[in-house]
């Protein structure tokens, strides 16, 4: 399973599970790119069908609702949802 890693400003390890075809995913990646943070991020749905089974159980551990997005925070804090306030208070912003 191969994340994109989009450089930034270092706030940690900072793991985005997506879907290409949703807009609070897509909302969500481009408040990340505004805040200029270093993360990666994943399109769930275009994963062949082994690393979607992988990465839905990955996902499963933080959100057993396994709703997008989901970020995970140095694997320690789980967000899940488009929540800009809550991204910057994580990320001490």
């Amino acid at each position: 399973m191969k994340f994109e890693h989009v450089k930034g400003k270092n706030k940690g390890k900072i793991l985005l599970y997506a879907l290409s075809t949703c807009i609070w995913c897509k909302k969500t990646k481009e408040f990340l790119d505004k805040l200029g943070v270093d993360y990666q991020y994943i399109y769930v749905d275009l994963l062949d069908e082994d690393d979607k089974d992988k990465a839905m159980e990955d996902i499963k551990k933080w959100n057993p609702s396994c709703s997008f997005p989901t970020m995970v925070f140095n694997n320690k804090k789980c967000i899940v949802g488009y929540k800009e306030d809550e991204i910057k208070e994580v990320l001490g912003l």
